[in-house]
């Protein structure tokens, strides 16, 4: 998987990688250069006393290390600007494709795990290129080349090379062996620390509320340090790896002036080649080390490139029509035609064959007990979920055969638990048509029952919003998110429970004021209290995934007893009507 997302993400790079190899090419050629003119100045300028050559080879090897220089900085400028487009490029797919998931889709993966893999796991992606660009595509030139050049100076001594090579491979194989079960294991702990960090964010009330602080830290301590453990784990194999590398290349070091004096005393090398022989090695060994740090990487950014190409490779649930409606005849009409659904992996559907027809200009409202598969359906109508039987229809046409963009500019939802971006309060409004005017704006307002409390906000319109919306009210966080979806004037109304945080005056001003205000519309209330359903138009009673009962409130009051149930727990039903 690491091959296939560099080959494919990097192909528009191409240019900035050649440029790479091309510079990294010219510093290995100057550095393999090097220690040949080192070798003649004490060979054939410190012996015969020639300051003169000393001089002029020493300005050349000066010369050439100023190209290595420059050579090496616009290496790393060209391979840190591929690298950085690389991780622009991976978060961008990584997103768009996660926008493109179903709510099975994000369930599955976990929230958690979807951020660290954009970011965390991009971010190893990213290194491993960056390090590649720097150091492993001078490695193979300058053990190679080294190798050619040193074997030229001394065949004799060639042997070292054959041995320490070997060696160091091995020693530095066995540690990285160990090591990649390791990393694979940190992306996961990363992930269960993300996990518990955003679930104490989050719910950072309830555990206050709850008086669970201590219960809190001990949990997050717990993911805290099993990251901390495996790391530490990591580390220390890491650790290890450079003082087997120095270690390897001290002994080659002793190894070669040892063997070499020998030579020297008999007269079959001089000491400007001994040197020159030793520098080789050194590059050769450098060379090794260099890639063994390259291997040290490449084990993590494999574990990351696995898990981001997870992500990419999974195809939503909700896939778009090959050949998508674009457009459609009618106001909003929705059918529901034998629907069912069940979620993977479960015994039972969690809804039964459900079938209703939502006419424009009317309020259909749909009410049942916890559990009974409200939301559920609700997902259902905006093809958050596919249906796993029967068909959805908007104004006669599938659900699964429209243009995805079509089929959501028709809807307004207000789901269960509103979410406000953050920004202003007008960012939030204009979030369903950009385009609106402030006058569309307060219009909304006024019919959510919210104009009073931003006129009171500093700034009005322009008042900030958190994220999340925490520094509003429950209540004034619904109707914010109810003007938002007013905003849009769609000709299909979702709202999923979303009264619940109003008090019962508010809640009916503010339906009063949407029956004036979305004339034509199709209205469909999904609501736990009574009250807020009594003047629909037609109430479908749902139990245990079934429409059991569908009629007006007062035909209901008579003929369906698990109604009458619903009632009876909140209110008298005399007081209801």
């Amino acid at each position: 998987m690491l091959w296939k997302l560099l080959v494919r993400y990097l192909r528009p790079y191409r240019r900035l990688l050649v440029a790479v190899i091309v510079f990294q090419l010219a510093q290995s050629i100057a550095s393999l250069y090097l220690p040949t003119l080192n070798a003649d100045i004490i060979d054939e300028g410190v012996a015969k006393g020639d300051t003169g050559y000393i001089l002029e080879t020493g300005a050349l090897m000066l010369g050439i290390t100023l190209i290595q220089i420059a050579c090496a900085i616009t290496a790393v400028y060209f391979g840190a600007k591929a690298a950085m487009a690389l991780g622009r490029d991976l978060r961008g797919a990584v997103f768009s494709r996660v926008g493109e998931f179903s709510e099975q889709e994000v369930t599955r993966f976990g929230a958690a795990s979807l951020i660290t893999r954009s970011t965390n796991d991009v971010q190893q992606v990213q290194m491993l290129v960056l390090m590649t660009s720097t150091l492993m595509v001078s490695a193979p030139i300058l053990s190679i080349g080294g190798i050619i050049m040193a074997v030229r100076q001394d065949v004799q001594l060639s042997w070292l090379i054959a041995v320490a090579v070997p060696v160091l491979l091995v020693a530095v194989g066995l540690i990285i062996v160990r090591m990649v079960p390791l990393f694979r294991l940190m992306q996961t702990r990363i992930d269960a620390v993300n996990r518990v960090l955003r679930e104490q964010l989050t719910g950072i009330r309830v555990v206050r509320a709850f008086v669970r602080e201590d219960v809190e830290t001990r949990r997050f301590a717990t993911a805290n340090d099993d990251v901390t453990d495996t790391a530490l784990r990591a580390g220390r194999l890491m650790a290890l790896m450079f003082p087997v590398v120095m270690l390897v290349l001290n002994v080659s070091s002793v190894a070669v002036i040892w063997f070499g004096a020998f030579r020297i005393q008999d007269g079959s090398m001089q000491v400007g080649t001994l040197i020159a022989f030793l520098s080789y090695l050194m590059q050769i060994l450098m060379a090794v080390m260099m890639a063994t740090f390259m291997a040290v990487m490449i084990p993590r950014a494999t574990v990351s490139a696995d898990r981001i190409g997870e992500v990419l490779e999974t195809e939503s649930s909700v896939r778009p029509p090959q050949r998508p409606v674009n457009e459609t005849i009618g106001h909003g009409e929705l059918e529901l035609r034998g629907v069912g659904f069940a979620y993977p992996g479960a015994e039972e559907p969690v809804l039964s064959d459900i079938s209703f027809v939502a006419h424009s200009g009317q309020t259909t409202a749909i009410i049942g007990s916890t559990g009974s598969g409200k939301t559920t359906l609700v997902n259902l109508m905006p093809r958050l979920f596919d249906a796993t039987s029967g068909s959805v229809l908007v104004d006669g046409v599938d659900v699964r055969e429209l243009n995805p963009d079509l089929l959501w500019g028709h809807i307004g939802l207000v789901p269960q638990k509103p979410y406000l971006f953050s920004g202003t309060v007008r960012s939030n409004l204009l979030y369903g048509k950009p385009d609106a005017t402030e006058e569309e704006l307060w219009q909304a307002l006024t019919t959510a029952q919210a104009r009073e409390f931003v006129t009171g906000m500093e700034g009005g319109l322009d008042a900030p919003i958190s994220q999340g919306g925490t520094n509003v009210s429950g209540g004034q966080r619904q109707r914010l998110a109810i003007a938002r979806a007013l905003v849009k004037r769609p000709e299909l109304y979702i709202f999923d429970d979303s009264f619940s945080s109003l008090d019962t005056a508010t809640d009916a001003r503010l339906r009063l004021a949407l029956k004036h205000n979305t004339d034509g519309a199709t209205m469909i209330i999904i609501a736990q209290r009574v009250s807020s359903i009594v003047d629909a138009d037609r109430i479908l009673v749902l139990d245990d995934g079934r429409i059991v009962a569908q009629g007006r409130h007062e035909e209901l009051l008579e003929s369906s007893e698990t109604y009458q149930e619903i009632v009876a727990s909140q209110l008298a039903a005399e007081e209801v009507a």
